[in-house]
C-alpha cells in the first residue's frame, strides 16, 4: 500500500510527533531535492519519501501514523563542487541536525566519506553510506515532571559547581547496580546523589551529553572519544549513556534532571556548538556537510577548505541565520523540554566570531541576550579558542560567567612556590576585579577552578612535574606542557612520608583557597576522593580505569575536609559576596572598619613595595563581615563574622603576628588546613599581637570573637 504523505509545515525544524503522526522538516538552501529515508528497527528496509514541499529553503512533509521509535535519515540531491564549497551527494545518508535521539555509532567504512578514501577530496564517492550511519529516531518528549516546572535558579553567589562525567562517575561505584553503571540512570542513583549532597555542591556540570562520535583514528587504535567533545547531534542525549535504550533515552535523561532537582542540585550541560564531528575537507560526510556545507560551516577564502579556530577541522558558521537558529533552538529545547539549569560553552570565543575577530557585539550574544528562555539560565563561557586573538578571559558580556584560566594559573603558581605571584594571587582570591570589575559584572562572573577535565587531577597536580600520556598512543606529544605542577619531591607514586605530607598539605591548601575565594568555585569530579590518572593530563581517549573514579580507594579524610570547607563557605556570606571589595571603611571612619585589609606576616599592612617582592610567599587577609554591601533575600541587613586568612606558601613554617587591637582583640581558629582531622576539634584562641605558627604550605582561617 502506498504511504500517505501530507504536505505538513516548515516549522518547527526536525521531527515532531503530535499524537497522530510526525512532521519532518529539513533546512537546505542548496538542495535540488530531498528524500526522507525511513528504516525499520533493524536498520534495513529503507523506504524513501520525496519531499516536494519547500518554504524558505525548508523541505517538509507530514506522515500520518509515523510515531516514536521510527528510524530515519535524509538524502540530499544538489551540486557537488568541493572547490566551490558544495558537497551534496545523494549516495550518503545524512543525520537530521534536529534529531531528538540518535541510534548507534558510525561504522568507519570508506562509504561514509564523500570522496574515495585516500584520493582527491574533489572526487565523488557514490558508495551508499546508509548501512554505516547512525539513524535519527522520532521521540515523544512528554514526561511526568510533577512539581519540577522550571530551573532551580540557585543564586550565582551560592553556587558550588562540580564538573562530572556521566560514565566516569559511576562505572566503578560499588553501590550502583552493574546494569546502571555508566548511564544517566546510574548518575541518578541514590548513592551518587548522596555523595553530591554530602559534599555540598549545588550544581553538576555534565561533560558533553549531546550525541557524539568516536573518531576514526581512535577506533583504529582501540580507543574511544571518552570526553565527548565531538558532537553530531545538538538535541539528542547520547544513547551510549542510556540504560533504558534509545527509545527511552530522553525520559532517562529527564529522570536524571528531576532526581537532581529533588536533591536541590542544578544540572548544567557542557555544550560544544563551535564545531561538529565531520572534521575538515578530508573528514566524513555525515550530516551538515551533505545538507548545506557552505551554510553550516565557516569556509576559507578558498571554499574547498574550512576555517578552523577549534583545532578539530571545522568551525560552525556563526554568520548564517539558520546556524544561529539551530543553536538557540537547541538551547531552548534543553531548558524547556529537559529542564536543565544552564550551559557551559566549549571554546566559546569561536561562537563570537561573526567576522574574523572575536566580537562582543556578535549576533550570537544578541540572540542570547533577548531570548526570554535562554537568558534566564546560567551561562558559562570557556572564554578562548585556538584562533588569532582567541584568549578572551574577562571580555564576555554581562550575562555571562567565565572559566577563569587566570585563576587556575595563579593559584597553581602560588602553591608550588613560584616567585612574583603575590599581587596576582590577591586579585584572584578576591574575585578578579581586574578582569570583571570595570564592565558592570560581579565576582560571580569568575568561575574559579584549579583543575578541570583537561589537565591534571588535583592529586596528580601535586605528584607529577610532567605529563605521562603514553597510553594515548601519541608518544607523549599530546596534552599541554604548561602544567604549573610540582611533584613535591618524587615523580608519581612514593612511600616517602615527607613527600606524602607535602602533597597532602598542598592539596588541602589548594582546595581551601578555591572554596574561600570570591567567585564561583568549581571542583573536578574525583578530586575530593583523591582520584589519580597516573600523570595523564589529556585522558580524552581513556574510557577505562584511568578516567573512571576509583570509589573503592576513596580518600574519606579528604572528602570530609572538602565537605567541611564547603559547609563553612555556605555558612559565611563574606566568602561569597555579590559585590567586589572596595578597600574602604564600611561601618565608620576607622581604618579597621575597611571591608578588606592586607598584612605581612609581621602584622604590618602591605605596602606597594611588598606586593612586588618576588620572594614573598606569605600574606594575611582581613575580611570584614560586619556590614556586607547587599541585603539578604528579604531585604534585611546582612552581617557575618569577620575573618583573618593566613596563607603560607613557603616551604617552612612561618610565624604570623596578628594585627593591632583595632582589627580585633581576640581570634579563634576555625580552619587549619595542615591540622585538619574529621570530627570535633578544640579550636585555638589568640589575642591581639599573638604569634600564630602557620605550617609550611598551609592556610589558617581565624574568626574574630567579641
Amino acid at each position: 500500500m502506498k504511504r500517505e504523505v501530507w504536505p505538513g509545515g516548515p516549522y518547527p525544524l526536525g521531527a515532531w510527533y503530535d499524537g497522530t503522526g510526525t512532521n519532518f522538516t529539513l533546512f537546505s538552501e542548496v538542495a535540488e531535492g530531498v528524500e526522507l529515508c525511513l528504516f525499520d528497527g533493524a536498520g534495513g528496509g529503507e523506504e524513501r519519501v520525496d519531499l516536494t514541499e519547500v518554504d524558505g529553503y525548508v523541505w517538509h512533509c507530514f506522515l500520518p501514523g509515523v510515531g516514536p521509535g521510527q528510524r530515519y535519515g535524509y538524502r540530499v540531491r544538489g551540486p557537488h563542487e568541493p572547490e566551490a564549497g558544495l558537497r551534496c551527494n545523494p549516495a550518503k545518508l545524512l543525520i537530521d541536525p534536529y534529531a531528538k535521539a540518535i541510534d548507534g555509532q558510525v561504522t568507519w567504512d570508506p562509504a561514509v566519506y564523500g570522496y574515495p578514501l585516500g584520493d582527491d577530496d574533489r572526487k565523488r564517492n557514490d558508495d551508499d553510506s546508509a548501512p554505516f550511519i547512525p539513524k535519527a529516531v522520532v521521540t515523544n518528549p512528554s514526561f511526568e515532571w510533577g512539581g519540577d516546572t522550571r530551573p532551580l535558579r540557585t543564586p550565582w553567589h551560592e553556587t558550588v559547581l562540580y564538573e562530572a562525567h556521566v560514565k566516569g562517575m559511576t562505572m566503578r561505584h560499588p553501590a550502583v547496580p552493574e546494569n546502571l553503571r555508566g548511564t544517566y540512570a546510574g548518575m541518578a542513583h541514590p548513592a551518587v546523589v548522596e555523595h553530591l549532597t554530602r559534599l555540598g555542591v549545588t550544581a553538576v556540570e555534565l561533560m558533553p551529553v549531546h550525541h557524539f562520535l568516536h573518531d576514526h583514528h581512535l577506533t583504529d587504535q582501540g580507543l574511544r572519544n571518552y570526553w565527548g567533545y565531538n558532537s553530531i547531534g545538538f538535541f539528542a542525549p547520547d544513547a551510549g549513556y542510556s540504560a533504558w535504550g534509545v527509545e527511552r533515552v530522553t525520559s532517562e535523561f529527564q529522570h536524571l534532571v528531576k532526581t537532581m532537582h529533588e536533591a536541590g542540585i542544578e544540572v548544567i550541560l557542557d555544550v560544544v556548538y563551535n564545531h561538529t564531528a565531520e572534521g575538515n575537507h578530508l573528514g566524513p560526510l555525515l550530516s551538515f556537510k551533505g545538507i548545506d556545507n557552505s551554510s553550516y560551516y565557516r569556509l576559507t577564502d578558498d571554499p574547498r577548505y574550512y576555517f578552523d579556530t577549534t583545532g578539530t577541522g571545522n568551525s560552525l558558521n556563526m554568520r548564517h541565520p539558520h546556524v544561529l537558529q539551530l543553536i538557540i533552538d537547541s538551547l531552548r529545547y534543553w531548558v524547556t523540554v529537559m529542564h536543565v539549569d544552564g550551559f557551559r560553552f566549549d571554546l566559546a570565543a569561536s561562537l563570537a566570531r561573526q567576522f574574523h575577530e572575536v566580537d562582543r557585539l556578535s549576533a550570537f550574544f544578541d540572540l542570547i541576550q533577548v531570548d526570554p528562555v535562554v537568558s534566564q539560565v546560567k551561562l558559562i563561557a570557556e572564554p578562548w579558542d585556538l584562533g588569532e586573538g582567541g584568549y578572551q578571559v574577562g571580555n564576555f558580556p554581562t550575562l555571562w560567567s567565565e572559566w577563569n584560566g587566570r585563576y587556575r594559573d595563579t593559584v597553581r603558581d602560588y602553591w608550588r612556590g613560584a616567585d612574583s605571584t603575590l599581587a596576582d594571587f590577591g586579585y584572584r582570591l578576591t574575585g578578579s576585579s581586574d578582569l570583571y570589575g570595570n564592565t558592570g559584572r560581579r565576582p560571580y562572573a569568575s568561575v574559579n577552578f584549579v583543575t578541570a577535565h583537561d589537565g591534571f587531577t588535583l592529586t596528580d597536580l601535586v605528584s607529577y612535574d610532567g605529563k605521562h600520556n603514553e597510553a594515548n598512543g601519541e608518544d607523549n606529544r599530546d596534552g599541554t606542557d604548561d602544567n604549573r605542577s610540582w611533584n613535591s619531591g618524587a615523580e608519581g607514586p612514593t612511600d616517602d612520608p615527607g613527600i606524602l605530607q607535602t602533597r597532602e598539605r598542598r592539596r588541602r591548601a589548594l582546595m581551601t583557597t578555591l572554596l574561600l575565594s570570591q567567585g564561583v568555585p568549581m571542583i573536578r569530579h574525583g578530586d575530593e576522593i583523591g582520584h589519580t590518572q597516573l600523570g595523564n593530563n589529556n585522558a580524552y581517549c581513556q574510557d577505562n580505569e584511568i578516567s573512571w573514579l576509583d570509589w573503592e580507594h576513596a580518600d574519606a579524610d579528604f572528602l570530609g575536609f572538602c565537605a567541611q570547607v564547603i559547609q563553612f563557605r555556605r555558612e559565611h556570606p563574606v566568602f561569597r559576596r555579590r559585590r567586589f571589595f572596595e578597600g574602604r571603611p564600611i561601618t565608620g571612619t576607622r581604618q579597621s572598619d575597611t571591608d578588606i585589609g592586607w598584612f605581612r606576616p609581621d602584622g604590618q599592612e602591605m605596602s606597594p613595595e611588598d606586593w612586588g617582592a618576588g620572594f614573598s610567599k606569605s600574606i594575611s587577609v582581613f575580611l570584614n563581615g560586619e556590614a556586607l554591601p547587599d541585603p539578604d533575600g528579604r531585604g534585611r541587613r546582612l552581617t557575618n563574622g569577620t575573618f583573618l586568612l593566613l596563607f603560607n606558601a613557603h616551604h617552612e613554617l612561618v610565624t604570623f603576628t596578628l594585627p593591632g587591637r583595632t582589627w580585633g582583640r581576640q581570634w579563634v581558629t576555625d580552619i587549619d588546613s595542615a591540622a585538619f582531622s574529621p570530627g570535633p576539634s578544640r579550636k585555638k584562641k589568640h589575642r591581639t599581637g599573638a604569634m600564630v605558627a602557620v605550617a609550611a604550605r598551609s592556610v589558617q582561617v581565624l574568626r574574630r570573637v567579641q
